[in-house]
């Protein structure tokens, strides 16, 4: 099995503009996510994928593997045009966001192997207990039944009615099989996907067979200055060996 790992990134994130290029501990958070995912056992390849020259020119300078893609509305479209312009073919297409610089390879490894698994899933997107923040709307969370994913959405849910429920976070690693990720380039944004804001549920919307599986550990993308304040932490911390990944 071959997989490639594809890492979304651009300039004008608009819930913290310029994130990708904010430096934590005096790197690129886009690099960061690099440099973390390379670690990974089950990545035959790596590249950033951008429309931002300023990006680009980055990646170049860490001698980071990148590909230049035209303007795109999501991170999804994006690597499905970068997919298209690989010359190599491979069994599995890793979207790996490019805000999340604590990524651990190890979940990637995870991911990989669970999908060669069971390749009836098109996509398959890990989850992730929330034990808090249950409420924010950034953090998009993943309905399921015995694997398959049912819905996604920022709102918490399902809701408690008749008891209390455990709530699952989708992280910000997705796998794809070579024709779904193609197909889903191809397709218009959907009546849902715009509503939430959440472009995966474009893939349920057209019918694509998603899974899921549980992983435990911690695990956080940066969408907001508090987002980024703990992060920074986390690096201290860690180059004062009180954490590893």
């Amino acid at each position: 099995m071959k997989t490639v790992g594809l890492i979304p990134a651009r300039i004008n994130s608009s819930r913290l503009f310029g994130k990708a290029l904010i430096k934590i501990e005096g790197t690129p958070m886009v690099i960061h996510t690099y440099k973390r995912a390379l670690k990974s056992k089950k990545l035959d390849e790596l590249y950033i994928c951008t429309d931002s020259n300023e990006i680009y020119e980055v990646a170049k300078q860490y001698n980071c593997q990148v590909i230049l893609t035209g303007k795109h509305k999501t991170g999804t479209d994006r690597i499905s045009e970068a997919c298209r312009k690989l010359k190599k073919k491979y069994d599995f297409y890793v979207d790996i966001q490019g805000d999340e610089p604590l990524i651990n390879p190890n979940h990637i490894d995870r991911l990989v192997t669970w999908h060669s698994k069971n390749k009836y899933y098109d996509v398959v997107v890990p989850s992730m207990k929330i034990n808090s923040r249950q409420d924010d709307p950034n953090i998009v969370k993943i309905i399921s039944s015995n694997y398959k994913i049912i819905y996604m959405t920022r709102s918490k849910a399902p809701y408690p009615f008749l008891k209390s429920v455990d709530y699952f976070k989708h992280l910000s690693i997705i796998s794809f099989k070579p024709n779904a990720l193609k197909k889903f380039g191809q397709l218009k944004q959907s009546p849902i996907e715009k509503i939430e804001s959440v472009e995966l549920m474009r893939a349920l919307e057209n019918g694509f067979k998603m899974g899921t599986f549980y992983l435990n550990g911690d695990s956080f993308s940066i969408d907001t200055p508090l987002d980024l304040k703990r992060a920074k932490k986390f690096f201290l911390d860690e180059k004062n060996n009180k954490k590893k990944i």
